[in-house]
Order: C-alpha cells, then sequence, then structure tokens
C-alpha cells in the first residue's frame, strides 16, 4: 500500500496563533494545542484497536480514562449503553453538547476515520473548558460518546434515554477526502440521505433436491426472485435513491431443497418521509417472490436514519470561525453527499451539525476504504482533527456566550421543524423516540 509522506513543516495550528483574536479565543486554542500530545495518543490507540458497533469497549475505556486524568467526573456505560459515556463541565446557562464517534468497519478498521472523530470531539470540550474557566459565565459544555453509528443506530437509542434534552446546539466534525477546491479544506454545511435497512428471511421446506424435488418449498428460489425485482425496481427510482443489497444465505447444501434463505439490504433517499415510500416498494418485490414461490417472509427492520438536517447559524459559525484560523471552508447549501448518519436523528430534535474536514489521501482511498484506514492513522491527518477542532470550539462557545446567537441558531432550528410539517406525526415521533427493531411476516 502506498504510504503517505509525512510533511516536518508546521500547519496552520501549530503556527502563530491569528492575530486580533480575543483572549477567549486564544484560551480555546492554546489550551487545545497544549493537549495535543496527549490527543493524539488517544487517537492512536482508538485507531490502533478497531472496534466495530457496541463492542468499542477499549475505546470507551482509554478515552473515560483521558478525561477523568484531566479532572471530569465521567458517566461510563451511559444511558444504558455499555459503551456510551457522558462527561460535563460548567452549571447553569445553555448547552452545548459534542458527539464523540469511534466504532470501527468489520475486517477494514477506521475506514471512515471514527477515531479522529472524537479526538476532535474532545479537544473541542477542552476548549471550550478553558472559556468557561476564562470567563466564568454560566454554561454547560457535555462529550457524549455515541457508539454504533456504522449500522447499529447508536444516537438513536440515545435519543430514546433523553441524551439530548435540553440541548441548545450539537456539534460534530467528520473526516473525509479534501474538497475539490483546493482552496477550502472542508465542508460546514453537509446533508446526508436518509436509510432504512432490512434483514428479509424466507422459509419454505427442505425435499431431497434429486429424489424427490417436488415436495420442497425452495426459499432460496424465492431470494433469488426478491432479488432480480428489485433489481428492475431501480430503474423507477428517483436519481439520488439508492437500494442495496447482498444474500447472507443461501442454503446449506446443493442436494438440499433450503428450507431457509436471506437477504440484508438498505434503502436510501432524501427525505425520511421518501425513504419510507422507498422502503414499501422493496417490500412488495418480496412479498411477491414469497407469494409465487409459496415461501413465507418475514422482516427484521434495524434503527432508521433520518436524512441530516444542518443548522444553518451553527454551520456559518464554524464557517467564519475556520476563516479566522486561515483554513476556509465551503458553506454551500447544496453540498450533500450520498451517505447517511445517525447524526440525521439528532439534528431533527434539536440544533445541530455535522461538518466534513479534509485529510490528506492516496489515489482512490475514500471512505469506507482499507486505503481511507492507513490515511485515517496519519499524522497529517491528526493535525487536520485539531484544526477544526479549534473552528467548532470557537462555534459552539459563541452559542453560550452571546445570546443573540442563541436565539438565531433556535430561529433556524424552528423554521426547519415548520418545514418538516410534511412529515406526519407518527413519523416524527420515530425520529425523536428512535425505531426499535421489530418483526413482521408474511
Amino acid at each position: 500500500m502506498t504510504q503517505l509522506s509525512i510533511s516536518n513543516k508546521a500547519t496552520r495550528n501549530e503556527r502563530d496563533l491569528p492575530e486580533g483574536n480575543s483572549p477567549v479565543c486564544d484560551s480555546i486554542y492554546s489550551t487545545i494545542d497544549a493537549e495535543k500530545p496527549g490527543l493524539q495518543d488517544i487517537n492512536q490507540r482508538i485507531h490502533a484497536n478497531p472496534e466495530i458497533c457496541f463492542k468499542e469497549y477499549l475505546a470507551h475505556d482509554n478515552i473515560t480514562e483521558f478525561l477523568e486524568d484531566r479532572g471530569f467526573t465521567v458517566q461510563k456505560h451511559a444511558y444504558g449503553l455499555e459503551t456510551s459515556f457522558e462527561a460535563q463541565y460548567g452549571e447553569g446557562g445553555r448547552l452545548i453538547v459534542f458527539n464523540a464517534e469511534y466504532d470501527a468497519l468489520p475486517t477494514i478498521g477506521h475506514a471512515c476515520g471514527h477515531n479522529l472523530i472524537a479526538t476532535s470531539a474532545i479537544a473541542a470540550l477542552l476548549g471550550v473548558v478553558a472559556a468557561l474557566k476564562l470567563t466564568g459565565i454560566p454554561g454547560r459544555v457535555r462529550i457524549l460518546g455515541t457508539p454504533a453509528e456504522e449500522g447499529g443506530g447508536g444516537k438513536i437509542n440515545l435519543i430514546d434515554q433523553g441524551a439530548y434534552k435540553g440541548v441548545d446546539a450539537c456539534l460534530m466534525l467528520h473526516p473525509g477526502p479534501p474538497p475539490k477546491d483546493s482552496s477550502k479544506t472542508g465542508s460546514a454545511y453537509v446533508t446526508t440521505l436518509a436509510t432504512t435497512s432490512l434483514h428479509i428471511e424466507f422459509y419454505g421446506k427442505a425435499a431431497h433436491a434429486a429424489m424427490t424435488p417436488q415436495e420442497g418449498v425452495n426459499a432460496l428460489d424465492a431470494v433469488v426472485l426478491g432479488y432480480n425485482a428489485v433489481s428492475m425496481l431501480r430503474q423507477q427510482t428517483l436519481p439520488y435513491e439508492r437500494i442495496h443489497g447482498i444474500i447472507s444465505h443461501g442454503g446449506d447444501a446443493s442436494n438440499i431443497i433450503p428450507a431457509e434463505a436471506s437477504l440484508e439490504y438498505g434503502m436510501r433517499s432524501k427525505t425520511y418521509k421518501e425513504v419510507l415510500a422507498l422502503e414499501k416498494r422493496v417490500i412488495k418485490c418480496f412479498d411477491a417472490a414469497a407469494l409465487a414461490t409459496g415461501c413465507t417472509v418475514s422482516y427484521m427492520e434495524n434503527p432508521r436514519y433520518a436524512d441530516l438536517q444542518p443548522n444553518k447559524v451553527l454551520c456559518k459559525l464554524y464557517a467564519d470561525s475556520m476563516g479566522k484560523l486561515g483554513s476556509p471552508v465551503i458553506l454551500d447549501t447544496s453540498d450533500s453527499i450520498a451517505a447517511s448518519t445517525d447524526m440525521g436523528n439528532v439534528t431533527y430534535i434539536c440544533p445541530g451539525f455535522h461538518a466534513m474536514f479534509g485529510i490528506p489521501v492516496t489515489s482512490g482511498s475514500l471512505n469506507h476504504t482499507p486505503g481511507f484506514t492507513a490515511c485515517a492513522g496519519t499524522l497529517e491527518a491528526f493535525r487536520c482533527s485539531i484544526e477544526a477542532a479549534k473552528g467548532m470550539a470557537f462555534a459552539g462557545w459563541q452559542v453560550l456566550e452571546d445570546a443573540a446567537v442563541a436565539k438565531s441558531v433556535w430561529d433556524a432550528f424552528n423554521k426547519g421543524r415548520k418545514d418538516l410539517a410534511r412529515l406526519a406525526d407518527a413519523e416524527l415521533n420515530e425520529i425523536r423516540m428512535g425505531v426499535a427493531k421489530s418483526d413482521s411476516t408474511v
């Protein structure tokens, strides 16, 4: 694998602080800079020990130990999740939250750079704490450990347990390849697709495939028929919609008519309402396959991820902060990526944003590839996460410090709520409270 060269030249965040900053701003930046050795250590620990969703035990323990060493009282295993945690500083006033993700992908490790997400959240927390100590104003800053973003919907569990109640702003950063515009270091305003996923199980009847095939009901035939029906459906879907699936079990031996066979499918669309409609169309394909083959079919639904609703005021605060750091970012409300995140559910219930920052990557090393795993572990990637964390910290600080800023954040959020009136009350409640796994059988 091609290795990235690590430059010895100082990056922007290692140079002198920008001129004209307020004492509070300087305190945020200098505190984060002073903590870089410890932050680099925790970043490398997470990257070197990848753990999949809901099994991030080492990451949980390493991060909570890091925070305790810096005087935080940490609630471990928070909100009923073994690998979640919460730490907070301050009293009264408004409350901001930084989300820390730290789960990896099966077999390819931190191919989405969640080690960098956790690092940036910790760094931003430390910076805002320094500002609160310096000024003594009322206000609270919290870091929330959010496990299982890669398919497990950890934030949906946290929503259900009230982790985001009373939050005035929830902020997080995500790494990716650098923007095509080389003058920019990332994107402040990014939307993602809503997604839902299904485990589909067909049940037939086993029989000897040579002697008595007429006695069998072939579950694999139902799987193949449903798979092909969905493939035909794709021609009639919207350009931004995605349907992707695999056959997870097709039988046990070629001379036995399969009595059970299964698939895993994911659906994505621009909005929560649209993805629910798309899911219904996909289910009809498998219902028809069951009917045609004489099988029965059951569906187990995984947590649904809502589309990301970035708060425009928070995005502007972040963009302005990054500009002051000499790391300008894109602020374009048409910026969208064909991915999904459970942070989308959070942005439906409180003001939030999910900015992207670029890291150096080798050719073809996009998110969810082994190449990106290697890139996410480099020193250059760490430096990029620290610089972005400074911008996020100062953006969050302004919500605590300035009542007018906080009001404008909430005004933008409430305007967005009116725009979401197209959703039925039941659908909004699913987003607010999370969706439990469920079974249905046809």
